[in-house]
């Protein structure tokens, strides 16, 4: 049912699956088990793991990659494994630390309580239920009255193993979406810390809730690698007394901060042998969760958890079908590099994710992502959705019906939500109506100029989504307005007959909610986010089975997020840009030789608030790291944010190439 290629599961295919740096194990498992194939997984990347395209245009090329993919290749490269610390025996050396870049939590200057949750070796969980194990909220700790709360993930990993998405969640509702780190024989370490507060009061909830953590790992006599986890949670007392008043319409000003009183997850219920997420598998595949919330509910936000994999791992490189077509591919996945997430109540659409484009540390070319990883991948973003405008189309006291789609979609994409509940205490029934609501057709449009295997593709899509509703409740009647703007990019460019791959995309969107109560001022909440994926891949046949690969990549997050109150305004800005450089030697399927490289500055600018980070590796090193925390204009990037100026020009792209070739050749 797939709407690319053939159905046909050829060799080649099935080779290329391979290579799905989040669906290797699927294939090999299920290989095992079921002896059936599943449908490739692939992207023109050289560098996942580590060369994955060679476009195929005769019968022996076909055949040259078919060999080549059949067979991992290794990514610890023998020239790089000489180059550990000093040349200790690996008993001796200690393990590599790895790291996302990100800010500093901001936490009270109060001492934490921390409450250990669960320890345990992912081996071989592939296939098999989540982890799971009883959780109470820490009735140990000295103060009940918490400001911020924190989750830590601790991971060790030694030998070799492929990246692995997990999950966390408690009583179904997802705190943590993340991708483990690819070990090495000296071993890795490394923490996860993120901000949950959010949830509140599903952690001081005085229940008994199941905590789970699903991560499918494969252990055998090549991959080797146990991740040896540690979860806690660790409760900041306030420094000073909190209030616990009703939230009310004052309360709303906080934004994300405003706790809600209920979360509901929208995920898959047990039993189950995998994540709580939802698989949707192809563009006309949705999934959906019945739910009913309480009578006197005035606010309501859906988060939603999007994570993609396999065939879809590397979306944003996806070549459009009549390209497919006219070069008679097979096994290539398709369908064009956009897409969406839809978000559905009771089948009409309230809202879509356009989601970033997060790398695995397994993901283009591992040495990029050794030791920093890639934007997100620790700790994948979550994206929320304002359904406050529909609440009076829900709180009938009947089941209704959140669904998820993704346009254009192959296999798979994992996709759960949970819905934040703000409860009016002073009364058992809310009422409201949905005043307006549109939803416009996604508007998306492909003009390509391609000769044979060579050619530029330039694809644009845009959307716009908006509602508006009120609620009556004691805080008075509000009415609150959501609108969604997208706006999106993606210029692909084949050359050298497929060899070369080049890939320049945006996304823009803007989310903008408001409350209005008569008689008050308006509270208005933006959100401007802009991510930037560029990526130069090439692809060079050496002879004699040899073959070397050059990606230089480029990821940016950008986030700008407002709030009025009122006559109040506070705003803060989130840059963060990473290049990586990286080329590859590989012979009969293993990796020879190489190098990667990855430069990352990251900037936050907030109200009272400011960090700054400008940090650089090559080859597992730290070259330099320099930190701060003032707010200045220094604190600016200098790399720049939307890097299309800078990959405009051919002969910079293949300047820089070049140079990436010299400092390899004259490092090996």
């Amino acid at each position: 049912m797939y709407s690319v290629v053939s159905p046909e599961k050829t060799a080649l295919q099935k080779a290329f699956f391979l290579f799905s740096s989040q669906g290797k194990e699927k294939k090999r498992k299920k290989r095992v088990n079921n002896n059936q194939s599943m449908a490739a997984s692939l992207f023109h990347l050289p560098f996942l793991f580590v060369f994955l395209l060679h476009p195929l245009s005769s019968t022996a090329n076909i055949h040259k990659t078919n060999n080549l993919l059949k067979s991992h290749l290794f990514t610890e490269p023998t020239s790089i494994t000489k180059t550990h610390p000093a040349h200790k025996p690996l008993n001796d050396t200690p393990p590599t630390v790895f790291f996302e870049v990100t800010k500093p939590i901001d936490v009270p200057n109060t001492k934490p309580c921390k409450h250990f949750i669960l320890q345990h070796d992912f081996a071989s969980t592939y296939g098999k239920p989540p982890v799971l194990v009883n959780y109470t909220p820490p009735s140990h700790c000295p103060s009940q009255d918490f400001s911020k709360i924190v989750l830590e993930w601790k991971a060790t990993c030694k030998g070799r193993q492929f990246d692995r998405i997990f999950g966390v969640w408690l009583g179904g509702v997802e705190l943590l979406r993340s991708c483990t780190a690819e070990p090495r024989a000296t071993g890795i370490v490394w923490t996860v810390r993120k901000d949950i507060t959010r949830y509140y009061s599903l952690l001081v909830k005085n229940e008994t809730q199941e905590f789970a953590v699903y991560m499918g790992n494969i252990v055998d006599s090549t991959y080797t690698g146990i991740y040896h986890v540690n979860v806690s949670i660790y409760f900041y007392p306030a420094e000073k007394k909190l209030s616990h008043s009703d939230h009310g319409f004052n309360n709303l000003a906080s934004g994300r901060d405003s706790k809600a009183d209920l979360i509901l997850p929208i995920s898959r219920n047990f039993p189950l042998n995998d994540g709580f997420w939802f698989e949707i598998q192809n563009s006309t595949d949705s999934e959906a969760k019945e739910f009913k919330i309480p009578q006197n509910v005035y606010r309501a936000v859906l988060e939603v958890y999007v994570s993609f994999h396999e065939n879809d791992e590397f979306w944003y490189g996806n070549y459009p079908n009549e390209y497919i077509i006219a070069n008679n591919l097979t096994g290539f996945p398709g369908n064009g590099p956009f897409r969406e997430v839809v978000v559905s109540l009771d089948g009409e659409i309230v809202g879509a994710v356009w989601p970033f484009t997060v790398v695995f540390t397994g993901g283009i070319n591992p040495l990029l992502w050794r030791p920093i990883t890639a934007i997100g991948s620790f700790d994948l973003p979550s994206y929320d959705i304002e359904i406050t405008p529909f609440l009076g189309n829900i709180l009938d006291g009947k089941t209704h019906k959140l669904g998820f789609s993704v346009t254009n979609a192959l296999n798979v994409w994992f996709i759960d939500a949970n819905l934040h509940l703000w409860l009016d205490h002073r009364s058992t029934i809310t009422e409201g109506k949905l005043l307006k609501h549109e939803s416009k057709p996604l508007a998306l449009s492909l003009v390509s100029n391609f000769t044979g295997l060579n050619g530029k593709f330039l694809t644009s899509a845009r959307r716009f989504i908006s509602s508006n509703g009120w609620v009556k409740s004691s805080h008075g009647n509000i009415t609150t307005r959501f609108n969604q703007h997208f706006g999106y990019r993606n210029l692909m460019e084949m050359g050298k007959d497929g060899d070369l791959q080049i890939v320049n995309q945006t996304i823009k969107f803007t989310d903008n909610v408001s409350f209005r109560k008569p008689s008050s001022n308006v509270k208005a909440f933006k959100s401007l986010k802009n991510f930037e994926f560029d990526m130069y891949s090439d692809y060079m046949d050496q002879g004699n089975g040899t073959s070397l690969s050059v990606a230089n990549v480029t990821l940016g997050f950008n986030e700008k997020n407002v709030k009025h109150a009122g006559l109040g305004f506070a705003s803060n800005i989130l840059r963060n840009l990473q290049n990586g450089q990286g080329v590859m030697v590989v012979k009969n399927n293993l990796v020879q030789s190489g190098m990667g490289s990855t430069q990352q500055e990251y900037t936050y600018n907030g109200s009272g608030f400011c960090y700054f980070r400008n940090i650089s590796s090559s080859n597992y090193t730290i070259l330099d790291d320099n930190v701060g925390n003032t707010c200045s204009e220094r604190n600016h990037s200098h790399l720049g944010f939307g890097l299309g100026r800078w990959w405009q020009f051919p002969a910079r792209r293949a300047s820089l190439a070049s140079e990436l070739l010299n400092k390899y050749h004259d490092g090996v």
